[in-house]
């Protein structure tokens, strides 16, 4: 960060607008130039305390007649960080379009140790990115709309570009649940990365200037993080295996299964349990649904098939003919393979230190 002087506006510096009459300093980040209150970024920074307290050279030429501080940051970062300052940062309802000024704030809060701004930032993460199943599961009913269908990247960012934000700020805690949503792409989806999508700044460029276009830039994980990406969707697609061998295709009805004193013992039940394993294995991953090599989904399915009504035997539509007993007991095998499922994704994506890769047991 230099203060520094100059003796004309140079030609190719942009005036945003963000551009205060009464402001008494010119904040310059690439070609953009912002004209601020030395107090307001004192208030809440002590790096700009300290800066805005140098003596300034008495022959220190000025920039629309206030001296101007050269960050070697992002134009956009400083725009979401400048605009957090005045306005503050608030979230109507989860949105995808959130995220680069989140990123641009959490960048420059953590540089400028502004931390509540920060505190903000990190606490929005974590309702995207959550820590907990429950929290996962809140995050996924959000990006469900009344009519079912499932759009993620509405309501969050691609996790190609929150892994590489949380890799750069050292943010460990929101990085197994990003590693999964990642995770349930295609080998190809992985491989293509994601484009970051254009700033606030930047339309306002634009629209200013439609002849400087920003280019189109695409983030791609480094080989490191996609052999990790594909290690752990390996473990999540073969825990999904192991479950259907041990917890459908042999699986032994409840000890106090209604039907176990038929002349078939059991047999409704072990039908169904042979149906919804048919049904997993259809649309295993969540395919069906485009939500590929999600166990967490596939396994909701599943219980989700023991009250449904709408199956069709040939003549009309009706439900399992499972017992209560076995239904009951199937419900909470899968919910403790979800919540195995969640606890292992850190192993399972490499985040532990103790995952072999080659290891076939499962919790």
């Amino acid at each position: 960060m230099d203060v520094a002087t100059t003796k004309s506006w140079p030609s190719n510096l942009i005036r945003s607008d963000f551009w205060f009459l009464d402001g008494n300093i010119v904040i310059v980040a690439g070609q953009a130039a912002f004209k601020v209150h030395r107090g307001q970024l004192e208030r809440h920074s002590e790096v700009f305390n300290s800066l805005f307290s140098l003596p300034q050279p008495q022959d220190t030429d000025l920039l629309d007649g206030c001296v101007y501080v050269e960050l070697h940051d992002s134009p956009s970062d400083v725009f979401y960080f400048l605009s957090a300052l005045y306005d503050g940062l608030y979230f109507k309802a989860p949105c995808a379009n959130d995220f680069m000024a989140i990123a641009g704030v959490l960048r420059l809060s953590t540089k400028y140790f502004v931390e509540h701004l920060r505190q903000r930032c990190l606490n929005r993460l974590d309702l995207d990115w959550p820590s907990t199943l429950a929290g996962w599961d809140r995050r996924e009913q959000a990006a469900t709309d009344s009519l079912g269908r499932y759009m993620p990247r509405d309501s969050c960012p691609h996790p190609v570009l929150v892994i590489q934000l949380a890799c750069d700020l050292d943010i460990p805690s929101i990085l197994p649940a990003a590693f999964y949503d990642l995770a349930r792409y295609g080998p190809s989806k992985i491989m293509l990365g994601a484009s970051v999508p254009p700033s606030t700044l930047d339309e306002y460029f634009m629209k200013t200037n439609p002849q400087n276009l920003p280019s189109v830039k695409t983030v791609h994980l480094p080989r490191a993080q996609l052999q990790r990406t594909f290690r752990g969707r390996e473990r999540v697609q073969r825990y999904m295996a192991h479950f259907i061998a041990s917890s459908l295709q042999s699986r032994i009805p409840a000890p106090d299964c209604v039907h176990n004193r038929d002349p078939d013992p059991s047999r409704p039940c072990h039908e169904s349990f042979y149906f919804i394993m048919l049904n997993v294995l259809r649309s295993v991953g969540g395919i069906a649904c485009g939500r590929d090599a999600d166990t967490l989904y596939t396994l909701t399915q599943a219980m989700e098939m023991l009250s449904r009504t709408d199956f069709s035997d040939g003549q009309r539509q009706c439900g399992l003919r499972m017992c209560q007993p076995c239904k009951m007991d199937f419900a909470a095998c899968a919910m403790k393979a979800r919540e195995e499922v969640w606890a292992a994704l850190p192993k399972w994506f490499g985040f532990t230190g103790d995952d072999d890769p080659n290891d076939e047991t499962f919790p």
